[in-house]
């Protein structure tokens, strides 16, 4: 599995992945949003993305194609999208999810309530409007390495 920083080459495959799995795409070509993708021969099957907001980051869109899943691609996104982060400069990671709870939870992610999230994080579309106020938020303090 190859972990790479997503390209302009790369934005009609990671599209597709996130609608196949459910996930919201609207508001990409107004955001930025720093794509991570996992592959092998040219094939991506995993994706992540990292939303900045200084020392605060929004970790969205964390997708696995179903064939992919239970390999860990998932978790491999994750660890290197935190380092990305960490070399960034966040110190904290907000995430909405409707899904995954106990997969975060399990690499030290922590239920908080909507509200407590960082005002510029509340401020996103995905906080606002795109993500349904039935989805629990999370967060993770990233310590320097």
């Amino acid at each position: 599995m190859d972990l790479r920083r997503g390209g302009e080459s790369d934005t009609a495959r990671i599209r597709a992945l996130l609608v196949d799995c459910g996930l919201p795409t609207e508001d990409l070509d107004d955001t930025p949003v720093d794509f991570l993708v996992a592959g092998e021969g040219g094939d991506t099957f995993g994706v992540v993305g990292l939303q900045s907001f200084g020392q605060v980051g929004l970790l969205r869109s964390l997708a696995v194609h179903a064939d992919g899943r239970g390999k860990g691609a998932g978790s491999a996104l994750v660890d290197a999208l935190e380092s990305h982060a960490r070399a960034a400069g966040v110190r904290q990671l907000v995430l909405l999810t409707q899904t995954a709870e106990p997969f975060f939870a399990a690499r030290g992610y922590a239920p908080i309530a909507r509200a407590a999230a960082p005002a510029a994080v509340q401020g996103s579309a995905e906080f606002r409007s795109i993500c349904p106020a039935s989805a629990t938020c999370m967060s993770k303090e990233l310590q320097p390495r």
